[in-house]
């Protein structure tokens, strides 16, 4: 049997119901889903094995890389937008080119890049490009060309 784990750190196992998995090591989940089972079946046998590492808190953060004071990987938070993590990064360092930042968004098999005047944000205080961010994404600052 195969089974992912949810977002609420649970598998769902037959029989026994729904084990927490999050947190724990395979052998740890092996041997808790062994001791429930032992009260329906004699002597159960139970591998657990990971396949795949998706956890949700590396999936839910966002990264600003580039032309910022401190590169950063965040925690996506809902409201989060392009200001916000470019101030949680430490605002832009001397070389970058703010106006020519992207924003890329992971949607299904595509990659969409979205143009934002960070510039303009912080200098101006246009706003129109100021999305809020979703999370996955890549928040990128260019160097300037000299």
């Amino acid at each position: 049997m195969a089974a992912l784990v949810r977002p609420d750190g649970k598998i769902s196992v037959p029989i026994i119901g729904d084990i927490q998995a999050a947190g724990h090591t395979p052998s740890e989940v092996s041997e808790s889903i062994k001791r429930q089972l032992a009260a329906y079946i004699r002597e159960p046998n139970v591998a657990v094995i990971l396949t795949d590492l998706r956890s949700s808190e590396f999936l839910t953060r966002v990264r600003v890389t580039g032309a910022v004071r401190t590169q950063r990987s965040m925690p996506h938070r809902q409201g989060m937008t392009v200001l916000d993590a470019v101030l949680e990064a430490g605002g832009v360092n001397d070389f970058a080119s703010p106006n020519r930042t992207k924003v890329f968004r992971k949607l299904k098999d595509k990659t969409q890049v979205i143009e934002i005047e960070l510039g303009d944000i912080l200098n101006k205080g246009r706003l129109e490009t100021n999305i809020l961010l979703r999370p996955g994404d890549v928040l990128t600052v260019p160097e300037r060309l000299f």
